[in-house]
């Protein structure tokens, strides 16, 4: 299972941009929040410490793109540093972030099928003795049988307050790509569905 979560997600970091990962509110910012935010620590728990690096750098180029201080865990960390409280919480005091942004996998459904794929054809046309009268020769070719995937990706975005420890936002964004026989891509990208979250904390006022 955990070898075909981190094919998915090469996928899903491959794929091509499409329509907006559709986002859901789990918990709303309090009034009583310390938000907007300024100085933030990004942190992914995914399996492949590679897909957690790649996914943390792109939402630190967007929160840096609008403004806002932001460091990768990943990048203050390597494959053998304990992932847990304690290792966060020194991270925090070192960058003294006001808020930590959390992501993390809640579900993949994986729809898969057999497709053939269309023949190709080859004409060859020679000019004979005749007048007005060719020679057709037709060769078609149909590859074997191809692997079509369909994937319905849902991942779950906290953030946390530095000062209170404590949650105070949370949503789920649920993307879906595709993979078909001939290696063509099509769904949310990496870029895509790290855009979508941090435009849900721009409407939110976190930022």
């Amino acid at each position: 299972m955990k070898k075909i979560i981190s094919a998915v997600f090469v996928l899903f970091v491959l794929g091509a941009c499409a329509t907006s990962p559709k986002v859901t509110r789990v918990q709303t910012l309090s009034e009583s929040a310390d938000a907007p935010y300024d100085n933030i620590l990004v942190v992914s728990l995914f399996e492949s410490f590679d897909v957690r690096r790649t996914f943390e750098r792109e939402i630190v180029r967007q929160l840096e793109a609008v403004g806002v201080n932001a460091v990768a865990s990943t990048s203050m960390m390597n494959t053998k540093t304990p992932v847990n409280r304690e290792t966060f919480l020194a991270m925090i005091a070192e960058k003294n972030s006001d808020a930590v942004l959390v992501t993390q996998l809640v579900s993949l459904d994986i729809q898969s099928k057999m497709q053939g794929r269309s023949p190709q054809a080859t004409y060859n046309i020679r000019p004979t003795y005749y007048f007005n009268v060719y020679d057709v020769q037709l060769t078609e070719y149909e590859e074997p049988q191809g692997l079509a995937m369909d994937q319905t990706l849902t991942l779950a975005t906290q953030v946390f307050s530095a000062s209170s420890k404590e949650p105070v936002w949370a949503i789920e964004t649920l993307g879906k790509f595709k993979r078909d026989m001939d290696q063509q891509r099509s769904g949310d990208s990496l870029e895509t569905e790290t855009r979508t979250i941090i435009n849900a904390m721009k409407r939110d006022r976190l930022l």
